[in-house]
């Protein structure tokens, strides 16, 4: 990370990002060619720090053909943007808070950690609890993004100044 003074090390700052942003961006790799989807996503933070992210999607399809093929990936994630205005275009940014991290993903057989991660994606998106069973979750697709590394980054909006 090119500039530590946007680094966000704290986790109830990260956990802020977790739970405002709505949708990751997983970056695959096809055939040695970049391909990038837009999910909806829950995650987990487990016990040795990692980050886990969960997303869902059809039983088939582009996205787990990669998957099979190179599980490597990363997910980016961004919220709370705003522009940040300038007296030329020069001066002109953008205030956000965003999530990088980089691991692999797997495709998710076992029914009980489906319906964990299922759980965990409508949490985060609804706020709210929603029960599944092995026949709901046979109908879907749920991947487990198991990031390594993650850095998260904060641009606050600048301090006005009265004068």
């Amino acid at each position: 990370m090119r500039r530590r003074d946007r680094e966000v090390t704290d986790l109830n700052e990260i956990l802020h990002i977790l739970d405002t942003c709505k949708v990751v961006h997983l970056g695959l790799v096809e055939d040695g060619k970049p391909y990038i989807v837009p999910m909806n996503f829950g995650y987990s933070l487990e016990n040795d720090g990692k980050l886990v992210l969960y997303v869902h999607g059809a039983l088939e399809g582009r996205k787990l053909d990669v998957i099979r093929k190179n599980p490597a990936c990363c997910a980016q994630m961004e919220c709370e943007g705003t522009l940040i205005e300038g007296n030329v275009a020069c001066q002109y940014g953008y205030s956000y808070y965003s999530l990088e991290g980089f691991g692999n993903a797997y495709i998710v057989d076992d029914p009980e950690e489906k319906m964990k991660g299922l759980t965990l994606l409508m949490k985060a998106q609804t706020g709210k609890d929603f029960q599944f069973n092995e026949r709901l979750v046979t109908i879907v697709s749920v991947v487990r993004i198991e990031c390594d590394t993650y850095t998260a980054k904060h641009r606050p909006l600048p301090e006005k100044h009265n004068g």
